[in-house]
């Protein structure tokens, strides 16, 4: 019983902590949800240029986009005309970093992973673009001789329907497409002043993109603080091998880069070397094994090898980097451990309480909204495929 109450207490510290950043970050990326036009994006990455390249990487770490909402939204930069190139930098650069993950990043880990994890997103991003560039692309010539029909999905009780993002009228005349409800919120909520439609994306979609993952993985962090020895994963040391098996872990996980940063507490606290943990923030919220069905059906083989071995060996190249930085310039004060949770005065303590509460009603909220949703979806998708 003594451990599920430490449990508990870890879960609730690792919750408190992460709750003011999440919700600043949210309401951030929001704003930039509203300014930030699809055009912008597809405008900028339709060559296969470094230039091309490099603002897919830079435009994409920002983002509000998680390693679920990229899929959609890198799909249709594809199919709206985007090079193999600049997809791939913005599918590594976008779910690795954003404004939500760098304000808990710095909140559960300190200020140089807070900086660290946006360059190396940015970096990496570029480096697949290039290796892309330069040992795929080249066969794009061919491919282009020997088109894939793509074609949406336009059955009645289809599960899936043109992302969004590509604009493609058709989706308004599936009867149970999800695409069709989002397009008539989204012209419902123009009537909306901006702060609504900031405060209505920042509390609603993008809060469902990542809070599944988010509590389980700050679960599985309090989990590792309290039942995990510190020599169960110090045993891999901080070279080579370690920093492998935390690649091997974070590739086929489904998690964000927000929900990925408790986890990585957890790591730190049971002994990881900071560079290894650093492995598991960029490869875990880059790759996914639907990230990599996708890459493949839309890109080939090659691209999806070539996406990977980028992934891994940019994910060691910046662990030993910072290994290296940690130690040579003394920089262990700037990364936090579980003994810094609890610093703060009685004040600040209490904003950090009503932001856990606001945070963990806003997840209610949610949670009892997607219930009657799915209650309703199911019997109007019963109903459709009669």
């Amino acid at each position: 019983m003594s451990d599920i109450i430490l449990l508990g207490q870890n879960f609730l510290a690792l919750f408190m902590e992460s709750a003011p950043w999440l919700l600043l970050g949210l309401l951030v990326a929001g704003v930039m949800h509203e300014l930030v036009p699809v055009s912008f994006l597809e405008k900028h990455m339709g060559s296969a240029s470094f230039g091309s390249i490099s603002k897919a990487a830079i435009i994409g770490a920002p983002l509000p986009l998680c390693s679920c909402g990229v899929i959609p939204a890198a799909l249709g930069l594809r199919r709206s005309g985007a090079s193999k190139s600049s997809t791939i930098s913005f599918l590594v650069s976008t779910p690795e970093t954003g404004v939500d993950s760098v304000s808990v990043s710095y909140a559960l880990l300190g200020p140089l992973y807070a900086i660290v994890r946006p360059v190396a997103a940015v970096v990496s991003a570029i480096y697949a673009g290039l290796m892309v560039r330069f040992f795929a692309e080249r066969y794009e010539f061919a491919e282009q001789n020997h088109p894939v029909s793509k074609v949406a999905p336009s059955s009645c009780c289809s599960t899936k329907s043109e992302p969004e993002i590509a604009n493609k009228p058709e989706a308004d005349t599936q009867c149970c497409g999800s695409e069709s409800s989002h397009q008539h919120e989204h012209k419902a909520s123009r009537s909306g002043s901006k702060t609504a439609k900031v405060l209505s994306y920042a509390s609603g979609k993008l809060l469902e993109d990542i809070v599944v993952w988010l509590l389980i993985g700050l679960a599985l962090a309090a989990a590792i603080k309290t039942w995990v020895p510190t020599d169960f994963l110090t045993q891999w040391g901080d070279g080579l091998v370690a920093m492998l098996v935390m690649a091997l872990i974070g590739i086929p996980m489904y998690i964000c880069a927000t929900a990925s940063t408790p986890l990585a507490v957890g790591f730190l606290a049971a002994g990881l070397s900071p560079g290894a943990v650093l492995v598991f923030l960029i490869a875990g919220p880059a790759t996914n094994v639907s990230t990599m069905g996708m890459i493949k059906q839309e890109m080939g083989s090659r691209t999806l090898l070539l996406y990977l071995f980028s992934v891994i060996s940019a994910s060691i190249g910046f662990g030993y980097a910072l290994n290296y930085f940690v130690s040579s310039f003394n920089l262990s004060s700037m990364i936090k451990t579980a003994s810094h949770v609890h610093e703060h005065g009685a004040g600040i303590q209490v904003i950090y309480g009503l932001c856990t509460i606001l945070l963990a009603g806003l997840m209610l909220r949610l949670g009892v909204k997607k219930l009657q949703q799915s209650r309703h979806n199911h019997e109007q998708h019963s109903t459709c495929c009669e």
